[in-house]
């Protein structure tokens, strides 16, 4: 039996080149990360980024999962200076145990386009539909690993959680937040178990119910 192997695509400017073949100035590329983990916000990023762009460092950009953490904290300082604009939208835990995660998301997704110095006029959305915004937009599947807009708002969006998660791994540091960044990890798990939940875990998350005192 022949098992199918996922072969990394490389993003490419394709679906913002349709666009701007229509008409369109200001694409958004828009991704989230922190849907999974047990603690702190889910972050998202939005970037729009020059219709004629051709910088080397380009050819470096994927998915941030398929990336190093050194790699996409060489690639964040050369997306927010190339970039025409760049948003950042969180949720945090208390509104995700509110709003339920997938309606959390898209507010978070929602408020980075709302930071934006300058409207977007078309957005390129990760997967997500947003019908809160009145926007022109597109949801595509596995969109960070073909869309250089969503790739880049990936790496965005992932740099700025971890270093959130960072900065909250010194006022809670019996967890190890520093390490796992929030995700269901043995270390986790077993430091939940062990302390309970504090201020910044997800109450309505099955693992951090368990372990509520």
């Amino acid at each position: 039996m022949k098992v199918r192997r996922r072969i990394a695509t490389k993003p490419n400017f394709a679906e913002e080149r349709k666009l701007a073949e229509q008409g369109y100035c200001f694409i958004a590329g828009i991704d989230e990360v922190g849907r999974g983990p047990l603690a702190g916000p889910v972050v998202a990023a939005a970037v729009i980024l020059p219709p004629n762009l051709d910088a080397r460092w380009l050819t470096l950009v994927r998915d941030s999962k398929q990336l190093t953490p050194k790699r996409r904290e060489f690639l964040f300082p050369l997306i927010e200076g190339a970039a025409i604009g760049i948003g950042i939208g969180l949720s945090p835990p208390d509104a995700i145990d509110a709003q339920g995660i997938m309606r959390a998301t898209r507010l978070a997704m929602c408020s980075a386009v709302e930071h934006f110095p300058h409207p977007p006029d078309f957005l390129l959305i990760d997967h997500i539909r947003l019908p809160e915004l009145d926007v022109p937009q597109k949801n595509i599947t596995r969109g960070d690993s073909l869309c250089l807009s969503i790739a880049c708002a990936s790496i965005v969006a992932k740099v700025t959680r971890d270093r959130i998660m960072m900065a909250l791994d010194e006022v809670y540091p019996d967890y190890g937040f520093a390490r796992h960044k929030g995700y269901a990890t043995r270390e986790h798990l077993l430091n939940l178990q062990r302390w309970g939940a504090c201020p910044i875990h997800r109450r309505c998350f099955a693992p951090v119910m368990e372990c509520i005192r």
